[in-house]
């Protein structure tokens, strides 16, 4: 019978759904649930949560995250299982979190330094959650997918000027709620 550990694991909700809107490509954002793969990876992990040491935690959640957004994408694509796109998925889904951790702070290898760096991640993918749609749309193909501004105008149907002021009124609220969010700990 699974544990209640809801509070906890529900940490990991925006997380989970920034680096599933990562993972998608153009013609499966509209059609892929990342919210219900989300849903599904939180109930499962629900489940393994203490079979696991605080440091495995994070990746061992995203491998379960990964998996379950492999299927559901599968779902979509008529190509037979590709053993080799499915590895590829997963290291992408590790260069996604890796780019998110990057952006945060760079080298950083202690234990304590490492539980710091996740709840940063934890805290950026909250605060991000709480901008307006474009802003975070913006920063997320500008900073975390590292998109030039032209593609990202094109993708957003903006000009170029009007994708970089999104991202910096966007920014400037994430450090704004980053802050604030430090000040609450």
């Amino acid at each position: 019978m699974p544990h209640d550990y809801g509070p906890e694991i529900e940490n990991y909700r925006a997380y989970l759904g920034l680096l599933g809107r990562l993972q998608l490509d153009d013609k499966l954002t509209g059609k892929v649930d990342v919210s219900g793969v989300v849903q599904l990876t939180l109930l499962e992990a629900d489940s393994g949560w203490l079979e696991r040491e605080a440091a495995e935690r994070l990746p061992w959640l995203r491998r379960v995250f990964a998996n379950n957004l492999l299927d559901e994408i599968r779902k979509f694509r008529t190509k037979a299982r590709d053993v080799g796109r499915e590895q590829s998925f997963e290291h992408a889904m590790e260069q996604s979190a890796s780019r998110l951790d990057h952006w945060l702070a760079n080298e950083q290898s202690t234990p304590s330094q490492q539980a710091v760096r996740a709840e940063e991640e934890l805290r950026l993918a909250k605060a991000l959650a709480c901008l307006p749609a474009a802003q975070r749309e913006a920063i997320e193909l500008h900073h975390l997918r590292g998109l030039p501004l032209d593609r990202i105008g094109e993708r957003m149907q903006r000009t170029k000027g009007a994708v970089a002021a999104l991202i910096f009124r966007g920014t400037t609220r994430l450090r704004e709620l980053m802050s604030n969010s430090r000040d609450e700990i």
